[in-house]
């Protein structure tokens, strides 16, 4: 009788631990899973916006300004932000789309590039820094010049609801250089 005992509270046990680690386990899903506060932030941004841009391809030369309209949009239940970017580079039409998702598990922003001036994607990561109000951004793209790999840092300042500047940087050779600025207003 002791041995039955014994065995049905290890069985008994056993499923109620099963029980806790499930219930553990479909929280920390629900909790990835379900847009939060940082989602919000970012919904913010939805709708139309017009850019000034500012491209430095050679540092020695003068600067492009061109003109810019950016789409934001939020998907998949408000957990990634879709931005379509439509304008002119070197003088020909420019098209380009990003995506940025708030990970609630790693609490990192990450970010992907694609356009039509090129056939890489652009991935990127990075924290919120309240103290200015921007997020900043680290990954790499595809040099076609090199065929290697070149690291870039993308910071998003957020002056207010209508008012963006986005600084975009590459370190190539081991020297960080300013690749481009765009003003965003509404």
């Amino acid at each position: 009788m002791k041995k039955i005992s014994l065995v049905l509270i290890t069985i008994a046990s056993t499923l109620f631990a099963n029980a806790q680690d499930h219930n553990a386990e479909m929280k920390a899903w629900m909790d990835y899973m379900t847009p939060g506060s940082i989602h919000q932030k970012m919904a913010k941004d939805v709708g139309e916006w017009k850019a000034e841009v500012t491209t430095w391809m050679d540092p020695s030369q003068p600067p492009e300004k061109s003109q810019a309209t950016v789409r934001n949009e939020m998907a998949y239940g408000g957990r990634y932000l879709i931005t379509k970017y439509t304008g002119t580079m070197m003088g020909m039409p420019f098209e380009g789309m990003g995506t940025m998702g708030y990970d609630n598990a790693t609490k990192m922003f990450n970010s992907t590039w694609v356009d039509n001036m090129g056939t890489g994607i652009s991935y990127m990561q990075g924290k919120w820094k309240e103290e200015g109000k921007i997020i900043e951004l680290h990954g790499e793209s595809p040099d076609p010049v090199t065929g290697k790999m070149y690291k870039l840092r993308e910071v998003m300042i957020f002056n207010d609801d209508n008012h963006q500047t986005m600084e975009m940087y590459a370190n190539k050779d081991g020297k960080e250089v300013k690749m481009m600025e765009m003003r965003l207003s509404r």
